[in-house]
């Protein structure tokens, strides 16, 4: 596994997302032992950036991490996320100095680690300042608990407002062939200032894989079935994205999921995708997209996709998303 950096610092291309493992998606949390031997096979492959965040549970997702990494500490980077949690009884989003010197405590205790390599405020907190919550996570960088800050779904003029403060090494965000929102502004604001992307959901949710064709297999939980993208005649105009993914698969020898993290691997330096999954066959898949090389035309075709239907999240998450 190749790696870039996000700012100064350096992670696999291809990461891993292990949110799944606990929560959301269909069958999460089920089997804690084949989630472990997951993330030892993430390791031994050389895909050695996780992803996870005390709001996953909550809290179980990072207690899942520190089991898994007894003993291969120092190998792997660890990236975490606060927020979305209140520890001080504020509702909604939390990034209070105060919040964030209680969270910081009990994701560090739950990963059993002294640090954090990637801690990132996990949604934009509208009622406290950007150069507050900055301010309290230079803290905890100069205290050692914390080595590189990030953000998540923040607005490019947000970003700006942050790395003035303190340097961000990368900002997280969706980011894939159905979900191209970060070109606009986000992303040439990140190559000015030096700062990374970690695309999350870089297959769609899954979709991108070529295995969802109708809602029939999601468990009646899965979050899924209620996200505007999957339902209605959106599910059926998407569809055709998956069908000239795999037409370029075919071309390459490879899974629809494999070309669309190669296609991420070729929108420059400094992106590292974080696909999720439970599963070793699952990842060593993924992992392999390292190894593809897509043609310029194929680059070509594959840019030109139609962009999905449907807004990425329903509308209570899309407003808290790029602010």
């Amino acid at each position: 596994m190749r790696s870039t950096s996000l700012g100064r610092l350096d992670v696999s291309r291809i990461g891993l997302g292990v949110m799944g493992m606990s929560a959301y998606y269909t069958g999460a949390g089920r089997d804690e032992a084949e989630s472990i031997r997951t993330i030892h096979r993430a390791v031994d492959l050389g895909v050695t950036h996780l992803d996870t965040a005390e709001v996953y549970g909550p809290y179980v997702n990072e207690g899942l991490v520190g089991r898994a990494i007894k003993g291969r500490r120092d190998d792997v980077v660890l990236a975490t996320k606060f927020g979305l949690v209140s520890h001080t009884g504020r509702p909604g989003p939390d990034s209070t100095p105060a919040n964030i010197r209680t969270a910081v405590d009990g994701s560090l205790r739950r990963l059993g680690t002294d640090r954090i390599d990637l801690y990132y405020q996990h949604r934009v907190d509208p009622r406290t300042p950007i150069e507050e919550t900055v301010g309290a996570l230079s803290e905890l960088v100069e205290a050692g608990k914390v080595l590189h800050i990030g953000l998540s779904e923040a607005a490019a003029a947000t970003i700006r407002r942050a790395h003035a403060v303190h340097p961000v090494a990368a900002v997280q965000s969706e980011y894939s062939l159905w979900a191209r929102d970060p070109e606009a502004e986000v992303l040439p604001t990140l190559r000015e200032l030096g700062i990374g992307l970690v695309p999350y959901s870089p297959l769609g949710h899954g979709f991108l894989a070529g295995d969802i064709g109708t809602l029939d297999g999601l468990d009646a939980t899965d979050w899924r079935r209620s996200n505007p993208r999957f339902t209605g005649d959106n599910l059926t105009r998407n569809l055709r994205i998956v069908d000239q993914v795999r037409e370029v698969a075919d071309e390459v020898e490879a899974t629809p999921a494999q070309v669309a993290l190669a296609w991420l691997l070729t929108r420059g330096d400094g992106i590292a995708p974080i696909p999720g999954t439970k599963r070793s066959d699952r990842l060593e898949e993924n992992s392999a997209a390292d190894g593809i090389r897509l043609t310029p035309g194929q680059i070509t075709r594959l840019n030109n996709l139609t962009p999905a239907s449907g807004e990425r999240h329903a509308e209570p998450d899309m407003a808290a998303i790029d602010q």
